[in-house]
């Protein structure tokens, strides 16, 4: 199966930079498939690549120090779908093990248990022999009601939170703000107002009430004012 892009989806490229896909295109004079794609920072400029290109493995000879699999990568909710589609085993999911409970290892007396009374200075007076006293004839106290031991349930512990969304994770670990305002735009077509507080709070930025689009637009205006300062500082 030729995995191909489909339109608005994002993908990384492995030098890390931010592309958008346009559209799929085909050549007038050879009829290959081209791809439309818009980068997400700077000039927002387009670019046309072929198909083949595009979804093509990194160089491991000309690039070894690289890990992403492909050229471009498949961001987002469907990233799986380049591996699905490319042949290439799904990314390793990390399970966290959970520790067996412990099981206490001493015996707790019931009340079928019989219990043996132990020897009282009474019993050896005189010259007189008597039977070790059994279970039947000797009356023990009952012992201490046990208070049953809850069994491990399953399923009911308390909801997992929901996982944020990749590009979301990547704003939180950008190190730059030129790197932030590129993922905010490539974000901006499905933005959430839950996501603009995720990055507000990320930033330490306030960002009032309102509507997503007024929200976002106050988000960004921070970010380019932060931008900013941050070359200033670094020149």
């Amino acid at each position: 199966m030729t995995f191909v892009p489909r339109p608005q989806e994002i993908y990384r490229h492995f030098k890390g930079n931010l592309y958008q896909i346009v559209t799929i295109a085909e050549h007038s004079e050879t009829g290959e498939k081209l791809v439309i794609y818009q980068a997400m920072y700077g000039d927002f400029k387009t670019y046309a690549r072929e198909l083949s290109m595009f979804t093509s493995r990194v160089d491991r000879v000309k690039y070894p120090q690289v890990t992403q699999e492909f050229r471009f990568e498949l961001m987002g909710p469907n990233a799986e779908r380049q591996r699905r589609e490319c042949g290439v085993a799904p990314a390793p999911t990390v399970f966290q093990s959970t520790p067996a409970p412990a099981v206490s290892t001493s015996a707790t007396p019931t009340a079928s248990t019989p219990v043996q009374a132990a020897p009282t200075p009474a019993m050896f007076k005189g010259t007189q022999t008597t039977a070790a006293p059994t279970a039947a004839s000797v009356s023990a106290p009952a012992p201490a009601p046990v208070a049953p031991t809850p069994a491990p349930t399953t399923g009911t512990s308390a909801p997992e939170q929901p996982d944020l969304d990749p590009l979301i994770v990547e704003f939180l670990d950008a190190d730059t703000y030129e790197e932030r305002l590129n993922i905010l735009a490539a974000v901006h077509h499905r933005v959430t107002q839950d996501m603009i507080t995720t990055m507000a709070v990320a930033c330490d930025v306030e960002v009032g009430e309102g509507e997503v689009e007024e929200r976002y637009s106050q988000l960004k205006k921070c970010l380019i004012t932060m931008e900013k300062f941050e070359c200033n500082r670094m020149r």
